[in-house]
């Protein structure tokens, strides 16, 4: 029996997927355990911050929030998922593992699965499509290697990077410091790009720590499968 991996999005009448299409700036991301749903919101301008956590409290009970200018998490209530409204629900008793968390992103609704049939796939699918959902593979892939392996989230290992940490590490992978030997050093590339030798440092090594501390449990994990 050979795994594979599913990338696919879909379009339903959804009121958190219509916030998405009026602000083209907003991610979210959810979670959902049948009792309370969590959502992470990202507003890429600060300024759509109150206006979405207002839109936000008009469709969900809010009993939590955390966030700051740029960024709030949003924990509802209740779980308002029904086999009408959910694409989870309809897959949970189909040998499918769906891989939180959902996207929502420019009106679509992102999901990651992980299928062991492709009759489970194409039910699936049969399903979203008989209940109004629109539904497009973006991707499918055979697992080369273990499924635990496979499921490494990017977003649980950059998340916590700043906007001028993500810049600094690909600054520095663009000029060549990461390559052996090394082509450019910190002071070189500070002076490229006429900012703080001190300044870039700082970006660059916060950076790496960051990567290195969310990679540790995915090393560690794959070290227990060889």
């Amino acid at each position: 029996m050979t795994a594979f991996e599913a990338l696919f999005r879909v379009r339903h009448d959804c009121p958190f997927i219509r916030l998405t299409e009026e602000h083209p700036g907003l991610r979210m991301y959810s979670w959902c355990n049948r009792v309370h749903e969590v959502y992470e919101v990202i507003v890429d301008d600060p300024a759509e911050y109150e206006k979405v956590v207002k839109e936000l409290s008009g469709l969900a009970t809010v009993i939590e929030e955390q966030g700051d200018s740029a960024e709030v998490h949003i924990v509802t209530s209740t779980c308002f998922c029904t086999p009408n409204n959910s694409v989870t629900m309809n897959i949970e008793d189909l040998d499918i593992l769906h891989v939180s968390p959902v996207v929502h992103d420019r009106g679509w609704e992102y999901y990651r699965v992980v299928a062991f049939r492709h009759e489970d796939l194409t039910k699936m699918i049969r399903r979203l499509e008989e209940r109004g959902f629109t539904l497009e593979i973006v991707r499918k892939t055979e697992f080369k290697g273990s499924i635990a392996g496979a499921l490494l989230a990017t977003d649980a290992i950059f998340s916590g990077l700043t906007q001028r940490q993500t810049e600094a590490l690909l600054k520095a992978y663009g000029y060549g410091y990461y390559k052996l030997p090394r082509v450019a050093d910190i002071q070189e590339i500070a002076r490229r790009e006429r900012i703080p030798r001190t300044t870039f440092q700082e970006h660059l090594k916060k950076g790496e720590n960051k990567l290195i501390a969310g990679l540790v449990p995915y090393i560690q994990l794959y070290r227990g499968h060889r």
